[in-house]
């Protein structure tokens, strides 16, 4: 077992956490089950959280914070603890999407992870590593919490018809997943067009790519490889990536008409019957 008396708060954003959650609970006079008790989790988990071998949920922050009168002090850190979890080639990636203006996002093959449900991104992050695939889970989608935040991004996302066709995870996640999809069909914050298989030969057959705009600082693009992230501010490739978005906007389905194109494939192909 760890240590707590050697806990490092400067280590890392987790072990920051649980140092302070361990003072925060000593102030209050509580023992580790004492305030596993009081917000309905485990005094082991306390314990866990504390020695940085555990990450806390946004549902234990909050229980936390309330319990403890910290002032939403561990709810203010939970992004931050989140964000530090992701592998360290893509850290940088979950910093441009908060700090973005408008992300437009090209994902030929893959529902992107901003807009993954927890199935999904399970199937998608368990395909050849189990390990801790619970906490992986949650890392990717706390991502999304990006979306609520006070100002948020206008997000842009042209999909891959074959987005909708590659079954991730068996028949009922990838109803639930298109369904997902669909909520967002009266959002104008968030747009989603597909590029149908009709469309044939377009400008984003070299792959898939982000491009994150900012209020002030230069537009960035966003590719990726195996095991490894490729941001650049190059404005020659910003500039070309920039027109191949365009090109596969205008090549995409109308909003309303991949919606439209989303409910048929959630329908015909993975058995949803609407009412």
């Amino acid at each position: 077992m760890v240590n707590i008396n050697i806990l490092d708060p400067g280590a890392s954003p987790l072990d920051y956490y649980g140092f302070e959650l361990r003072r925060c609970r000593e102030a209050a006079g509580l023992t580790q089950r004492q305030l596993g008790d009081i917000i309905n989790f485990t005094g082991s988990l306390v314990g866990q959280v504390e020695t940085a071998r555990k990450l806390p949920t946004l549902d234990f922050s909050e229980r936390a914070d309330a319990a403890l009168g910290t002032g939403g002090l561990l709810s203010r850190l939970h992004p931050l603890v989140m964000r530090s979890q992701l592998p360290a080639w893509f850290q940088q990636v979950a910093e441009l999407e908060v700090r973005a203006v408008q992300i437009c996002s090209f994902q030929e093959h893959l529902v992107l992870g901003l807009l993954q449900t927890e199935a999904y991104a399970r199937s998608v992050l368990g395909a050849l590593d189990q390990s801790n695939l619970e906490d992986r889970t949650a890392v990717r989608l706390a991502r999304q919490r990006v979306f609520e935040k006070e100002g948020p991004p206008v997000f842009w996302a042209v999909l891959g018809e074959a987005v909708l066709c590659q079954e991730i995870g068996g028949p009922e996640i990838m109803r639930k997943q298109l369904a997902h999809l669909l909520t967002f069909e009266d959002n104008p914050r968030i747009n989603i067009q597909i590029l149908p298989f009709s469309a044939g030969a377009h400008a984003g057959m070299q792959g898939s790519f982000d491009l994150y705009r900012f209020a002030s600082d230069p537009t960035i693009v966003y590719t990726e490889g195996y095991g490894s992230g490729h941001p650049t501010a190059n404005p020659d490739t910003v500039n070309d990536c920039s027109l191949r978005y365009d090109h596969l906007r205008a090549a995409a389905l109308s909003i309303k008409d991949s919606a439209e194109l989303i409910r048929r494939v959630m329908e015909d192909r993975y058995g949803e019957q609407l009412a």
